[in-house]
């Protein structure tokens, strides 16, 4: 079994951009520095560190690739790390990162950049799942009471029992990841997620895996402060 890991990472990150004016060239949240590591480093040291992945591939904007080569150059990670261009978005970005794919690869883990906390237990669950369904992803159940509004107002409240936070990575088949693109380029359809592609197919389950809290998206720059926490707590496990 060949799992390849992609990371997109061309957006814009507008929002963490906007609040840091004067952060440079590489102000986007996924190369924001985390204890003077960019975030999109950190999650690459993450999954180089896993043993169920093979491969890793980051799509990015075409002028950063050469940047993000020069701080793999520095590093020596126990996996391949394959640098391609993006998209405008994040659904043309992963298409442009599934064509690059060996025709030989088994399953493709989608996850957010800038989800550098996710532990490698849940990781080689949620692979192990999808390898056993076809689809798999990571979920929290919501602690909070969710209400469905319409201009301001409250219609009803639904049951968390029922409702899930996806989290990434998110993994498919590759063939069943393929369809579920081609699928939503004929129809035009843009999805939040892979998975909101892949529920469009028929005949297509996607189980969830229980994930973590720690398992942050870094998007607004409060969002550092705990990821300064984490990875505190994370050097501190692997030095005892």
């Amino acid at each position: 079994m060949k799992v390849a890991v992609i990371l997109p990472a061309a957006g814009l990150g507008t929002r963490m951009a906007k609040s840091q004016p004067d952060a440079g060239t590489h102000s986007r949240k996924q190369f924001l520095q985390l204890e003077g590591v960019p975030i999109l480093l950190h999650t690459i040291r993450k999954f180089a560190r896993c043993s169920a992945v093979g491969e890793i591939v980051v799509a990015l904007r075409g002028d950063d690739i050469a940047w993000v080569q020069d701080l793999l150059d520095a590093e020596s990670l126990a996996k391949p790390v394959r640098l391609v261009v993006g998209g405008e978005s994040r659904q043309q970005s992963v298409e442009n990162a599934l064509s690059h794919l060996d025709a030989d690869t088994t399953l493709v883990a989608v996850h957010d950049a800038v989800r550098p906390f996710v532990e490698l237990d849940a990781v080689e669950k949620v692979i192990e799942e999808a390898a056993a369904c076809g689809a798999a992803i990571l979920g929290i159940v919501p602690v909070d009471t969710v209400k469905r509004v319409h201009l301001s107002r409250i219609e009803t409240t639904i049951p968390r029992e029922r409702l899930v936070m996806a989290q990434t990575p998110q993994v498919f088949s590759l063939p069943i990841i393929r369809e579920a693109f081609a699928k939503a380029t004929a129809d035009g359809f843009v999805g939040t997620d892979e998975a909101s592609l892949v529920e469009r197919l028929e005949n297509v389950n996607i189980h969830v895996v229980p994930g973590s809290d720690r398992n942050i998206k870094i998007t607004k720059p409060t969002d550092l402060y705990l990821a300064k926490l984490f990875l505190a707590e994370e050097r501190e496990r692997q030095s005892a």
